[in-house]
Order: structure tokens, then sequence, then C-alpha cells
């Protein structure tokens, strides 16, 4: 599964890299590939290509406050969790949506 990502939470520093590293460190060691983009304090870091956006099964927004550039992802199917889920379940997630996109297929 290629799964394509955005982590923000409401000051813009821990949480937003800490989603990020845990998605995708699960995803690794469930032999998925992630690419996930932060929206921090710093701005936007690890922006996404349209390429990896267009290959992507899933899009992860792991966020506590509206992201930049959503629309970007019309068409696909999007995930919505509060960063804490991605922090302190990230492999469970991942699991779940493989799951219901098994299902749907």
């Amino acid at each position: 599964m290629k799964i394509v990502g955005v982590t923000a939470c409401t000051v813009g520093i821990a949480h937003t890299y800490m989603a990020r590293e845990k998605l995708i460190s699960a995803a690794k060691s469930l032999e998925m590939e992630a690419h996930v983009e932060t929206q921090g304090s710093a701005g936007m870091e690890n922006q996404l290509t349209e390429e990896q956006i267009q290959a992507a099964d899933i899009v992860i927004i792991a966020a506590d406050v509206a992201i930049t550039g959503e629309d970007r992802f019309h068409g696909k199917a999007v995930v919505k969790v509060p960063t804490n889920t991605a922090i302190q379940t990230p492999e469970s997630l991942l699991r779940t949506i493989q799951k219901k996109l098994q299902v749907a297929n």
C-alpha cells in the first residue's frame, strides 16, 4: 500500500513532526510506502509531489488544524485523524485502513 499524508498540530512543532515520524516508521514496519508532508511553524516541509499523490492508495491527514492544499487530494480516498492517533497507534491506524481498502476492492 502506498500512502501520502500531511501532519499539522495547533502549535506546529512537536506533534506535527512526531506524527510524521510515527506514520513513516509504522509504514516501513508493515512493508508499506509512505511520504508525509509537515505543515508546522517552519512552514511546509517534505512537500508531496504530484507523482506521489497520484500513486497513493490513500491519503492520511493527521491534523488538529486546517491544512493548506487539501484540494490536491481531490478524487483520492482521504482519512482524517487527530495527530494523537498517528502518534499513539500508527500501526493500528494503517492496518485498519488497509483492511478497509481490501474490502472495498
